[in-house]
């Protein structure tokens, strides 16, 4: 049996799971368990390559009959897990690093499902279902907002009276994992010490102004609504508009969070689908004018947050939407051309890793995001 070094990450509806040597470098497996909580829950197994390995049905709907079947579909393929590392969505302030969790962490990080209502407890249910399978299992929280940690305090700020900040109403940014992946790889395009805008495009949507590597300034704030429009987020949105559904059409939390959350971003606009795919595909002018909305929000994040760092050098485009879609990719790029983007068409539409001209005045480049990878990682320096 080989030891492995098990990266969780956890969603409402889809728990995905890749399985590292324990020097959480060398990929050994990947998998996902589909429907997550549901009992149509199904456990997808695959190599590293992605070649199907095994795939089956539940026992029942628990997380715990989950998480038992991750480890045993990989203890069927010669896979013992060493060390579990799970992406937490909320560290707050206190939380800048990974960790592994102990008593007194797990305790504290339930002080921060106010922040992350959705993602937090989900996460947390996770590590108390594996602590309960095994209590011996090191387990290390690796956090979604720990890169944006070391931001200038302006960036942190909302202009509200200075004590709501001391008390943690302020900016934290998210996909933090996926940014620290990418930061990771800059050299790779000539960008290390560039001032460099990426775009993580996908259900959930955000970008990040990175210079030298670190996190300057992101579209996300308080929590993981803000900035870009999302699948079925709004992304930026005036406070009143809350008041107005609280004051006028009697919503109270449980609804405005529905409305945030559920019912709102590429879905809402549309009014047909959250998947940018089947909006593409859609002749629908609903459906059109979501994808151009997506799309403009998309670059004027970009021209912000270049402004955030006083120049800009290069565009990043990640995760699903950015690594994937030409069309979405080409009408940010267009509507940048302004700032210095000349678009090589073949280029994008055969996603090709630069996606501009030689002549461009700035370059634009497509990398893959590894947010699993970046937890294996984290947590192999804590073994």
């Amino acid at each position: 049996m080989n030891r492995c070094l098990l990266a969780i990450n956890a969603g409402s509806s889809t728990l995905k799971f890749r399985a590292f040597a324990p020097d959480g470098q060398t990929l050994l497996a990947r998998g996902m368990v589909d429907r997550f909580g549901s009992k149509e829950a199904r456990l997808r197994l695959a190599d590293a390559k992605g070649q199907p390995l095994a795939e089956r049905g539940l026992a029942d709907d628990s997380h715990a009959a989950a998480l038992a079947a991750v480890l045993n579909g990989l203890a069927d393929q010669g896979l013992e897990a060493q060390a579990l590392a799970h992406r937490v969505v909320h560290g707050g302030n206190r939380f800048r690093e990974p960790v592994r969790i102990d008593a007194e962490v797990r305790a504290a990080l339930d002080d921060y499902i106010p922040l992350a209502p959705l993602h937090q407890p989900v996460s947390l249910e996770v590590v108390d279902a594996f602590s309960a399978l095994d209590p011996r299992l090191p387990q290390f929280a690796c956090f979604d907002t720990a890169f944006h940690a070391d931001q200038p305090t302006i960036a942190t700020r909302f202009g509200i009276a200075r004590h709501w900040h001391d008390e943690g109403v302020r900016r934290y940014g998210f996909h933090g994992l996926s940014y620290a992946a990418i930061a990771r790889r800059l050299p790779e395009v000539g960008l290390a010490h560039g001032k460099v805008v990426v775009c993580h495009l996908g259900s959930g949507a955000s970008a990040c102004a990175i210079e030298s590597g670190k996190s300057a300034a992101s579209s996300m704030g308080f929590s993981a609504v803000d900035g870009l429009m999302m699948g079925s987020r709004p992304g930026c949105i005036d406070p009143e508009v809350i008041l107005y559904w609280q004051e006028h059409e009697g919503m109270g939390v449980k609804d405005v969070r529905r409305e945030l959350y559920k019912n709102s971003g590429l879905l809402g606009v549309s009014g047909v689908s959250a998947d940018m795919r089947e909006l593409l595909a859609s002749e629908l002018p609903a459906a059109r004018e979501a994808v151009e909305l997506f799309c403009y929000r998309a670059a004027r994040e970009v021209a912000s947050l270049a402004a955030a760092m006083r120049g800009l050098e290069g565009l990043i485009f990640t995760a699903g939407i950015g690594e994937h879609s030409a069309e979405v990719r080409a009408r940010i790029l267009q509507q940048l051309g302004w700032l210095g983007f000349e678009l090589d068409h073949a280029a994008n539409l055969s996603h090709a890793r630069r996606l501009t001209t030689t002549a461009s005045k700035l370059p634009a480049y497509v990398l893959p995001t590894d947010e699993e990878g970046e937890m294996a990682r984290q947590a192999a320096r804590l073994l």
